[in-house]
């Protein structure tokens, strides 16, 4: 009940502080990319149960000559760039937190497709609600595997507080100021998870 509480009001806030960027980053979007400005898909949420997260879209639509979505490298402008490098096209999910379906804090909400991949203890990550940023957002984000991911996610699981909420919401901050970590290399984003071989695992003591 705390951490909604929490929740609701600093994403309010944010909201009701934020209201005149996010209507120009509207106007942006539409004369840069054209409309809808904004993306939306389901994803998976607490206990996997499906949800649709919204965010401002940061891809245009352009298809090969069969009717193919290009390369993501190659429908991703530089202003889209922008938004992700900024992590403003994040903004619309404060909503998805206000109505109680992702978390400020949490493991981030991944495609539908993954769930059939993930083994018993990955699976572990919807446990929680789905947050806006994460552990492993803060420590490495896109730059690290999938395995590595995870373990932070579940790590978060096991671990979670008020005071772990406050420290990665600081530690985004200063990770969003300094634009590190936004894409895996090779990739404008990170490449699919289609399953994974056990790992070496993290310490679970280790918050570093």
């Amino acid at each position: 009940m705390i951490k909604r509480l929490f929740d609701l009001i600093v994403a309010l806030s944010a909201v009701i502080i934020l209201f005149p960027i996010i209507l120009v980053l509207c106007l942006l979007i539409a004369m840069k990319m054209g409309t809808p400005v904004l993306f939306s898909q389901v994803r998976p949420g607490y206990k996997g149960i499906p949800f649709r997260m919204v965010k401002f879209r940061s891809m245009t639509d352009e298809k090969d000559a069969d009717g193919n979505l290009l390369p993501d490298e190659q429908r991703l402008p530089k202003f889209g760039q922008t938004l992700r490098s900024s992590s403003l096209d994040e903004l619309p999910e404060l909503w998805n937190v206000v109505k109680g379906e992702m978390s400020l804090v949490g493991p981030r909400p991944l495609l539908m497709e993954y769930l059939e991949h993930y083994s018993e203890d990955q699976a572990r990550r919807h446990e929680v609600k789905p947050g806006v940023t994460g552990w492993a957002q803060v420590n490495g984000r896109n730059a690290i595997s999938w395995e590595q991911k995870f373990e932070y996610d579940t790590w978060y699981v096991d671990n979670r507080s008020l005071w772990l909420d406050i420290k990665i919401l600081w530690m985004t901050v200063m990770k969003v100021i300094k634009r590190d970590d936004i894409s895996a290399d090779g990739h404008a984003t990170i490449e699919k998870f289609s399953g994974s071989a056990p790992k070496n695992s993290i310490p679970k003591d280790s918050q570093e």
